[in-house]
This record gives structure tokens, C-alpha cells and sequence, in this order.
């Protein structure tokens, strides 16, 4: 009688002890890519070849072209900098320009915890927080498969999510994984 309320007592107080996700991570479908540090982005002006090219979006979040310079990238979708482009190169380069941008090399995401190879992985499209196990070798027997503690690039913080099938992988994520108790 005593072996079974000390074992509910620890039960109990580990359960307390334990996070609370704070929401859902993203589905697939709801994720908007944005541009970020470490970006290759791969930029076609038709007819225009010596303004195309593939360039690194750096730390600063610019990306150098030529004779255009230095252009804000970081933060914006893939349509608006294709849009702020189009405004830049119609008003001093090119009469209507006709441009593409396309992402050649996403930033990796970072794995930890319990995991088999947690380590840096490259983020392919459409990633799934599954995928990325996956990747990594699945999960350790100690890894509670319910719960992921997850830092976006920009947050100081990482915050509990709770696991689903079609949770998706930021560019730039840490994902760690931590232990179960029982």
C-alpha cells in the first residue's frame, strides 16, 4: 500500500513538473517562407544576364547584386522581394523587367536531444518535424514523441509544441527533443 502511493506521489509530481505545450506547431500548408541569413537565391532578369546569378543572402540579411548593390532580403517572402526587385530594376536598370527568384540552398535546421544523430541537417521544402527525425535517425527509446521544444531563428526563447503528423520545419529551426519519465 505504501510502494503504490509513493510510486503516484512521483507520478503526480513529475506530471506537474512537466510542459505544458504552449500551441501546435505550423502544418505544411500554413507555413510562408521567408528569406533569412545563409539563403542562395538564384535571381533571373530576362534578357538581363549580368543581372542574373545566384547570391547569399548575408548576416546582415542584404544581398549583394550587381549594379544594383546591396538589397534588403531578410524577412520578406520570395514575392515581395521579387517585387521590390521589379521597383528597383524598372526604375534606374531595365524598362519592365521581367524577373524570377527562386531559393538554390535553404538554411539548415538543427537537431538535439533525444535523437540517434542529432546534429545539422539541410532543410528541404515542405519539411515535416517527422521527416526530421527521420533524417535523424528516429528517436532514441528515452524520447517523449509527444512534445518538442522548438527556437524559430528570430525568438530568444524555445517554447513546447505538441507533435502532429503534419507539423512543419522552419528554415533556421532548432528542434530539440527531450525525455519522457515513464
Amino acid at each position: 500500500m505504501f510502494i503504490r502511493r509513493f510510486v503516484a506521489a512521483i507520478f503526480l509530481a513529475l506530471a506537474a513538473c512537466a510542459s505544458v505545450p504552449d500551441a501546435s506547431l505550423p502544418t505544411v500548408g500554413q507555413v510562408e517562407y521567408r528569406i533569412g541569413p545563409g539563403d542562395r537565391l538564384a535571381l533571373s532578369v530576362f534578357r538581363e544576364e549580368s543581372l542574373s546569378g545566384e547570391f547569399t543572402v548575408n548576416e546582415l540579411g542584404v544581398a549583394s547584386l550587381p549594379l544594383v548593390g546591396d538589397i534588403q532580403a531578410a524577412g520578406k517572402t520570395l514575392p515581395e522581394f521579387r517585387a521590390d526587385l521589379v521597383t528597383l530594376l524598372g526604375s534606374e536598370f531595365v524598362r519592365d523587367p521581367n524577373v524570377t527568384v527562386n531559393v538554390v540552398n535553404y538554411r539548415p535546421v538543427y537537431v538535439l536531444g533525444e535523437v540517434t544523430r542529432p546534429g545539422e541537417y539541410a532543410y528541404n521544402e515542405r519539411m515535416t518535424v517527422y521527416a526530421l527525425v527521420a533524417m535523424a535517425g528516429g528517436f532514441t527509446y528515452r524520447a517523449n514523441q509527444n512534445i518538442a521544444m522548438v527556437r524559430h531563428e528570430n525568438d530568444p526563447e524555445e517554447r513546447a509544441y505538441e507533435l502532429t503528423s503534419g507539423a512543419a520545419v522552419l528554415p533556421g529551426d532548432t528542434i530539440r527533443f527531450v525525455q519522457r519519465y515513464f
